[in-house]
């Protein structure tokens, strides 16, 4: 069984590193209720009902997936059990 919820970006925070071609980016997201999922065909009921609460941080270091990132975007998140 997987459970699929949807969270928003609400912070892209690049970071200087020791390194000039180096790249590192923390993304934080929160989940998404409300106005963030007006016009979306899904809802963010597999796992929450009403008010959903959660938050994510992830560090980024590669530029090609720190592109896929937009503060304000929601984006759909699946769990599933890796073993």
């Amino acid at each position: 069984m997987s459970v699929q919820a949807m969270f928003y970006v609400k912070e892209i925070n690049h970071r200087a590193t020791g390194q000039p071609d180096a790249v590192n980016v923390e993304v934080k997201m929160a989940a998404a209720f409300g106005s963030y999922l007006q016009g979306l065909p899904e809802s963010n009921g597999d796992w929450s009902k009403w008010t959903p609460s959660g938050e994510l941080s992830m560090t980024i270091t590669n530029p090609s997936a720190i592109d896929q990132f937009e503060i304000g975007a929601v984006y759909s998140l699946t769990f599933d059990k890796a073993s």
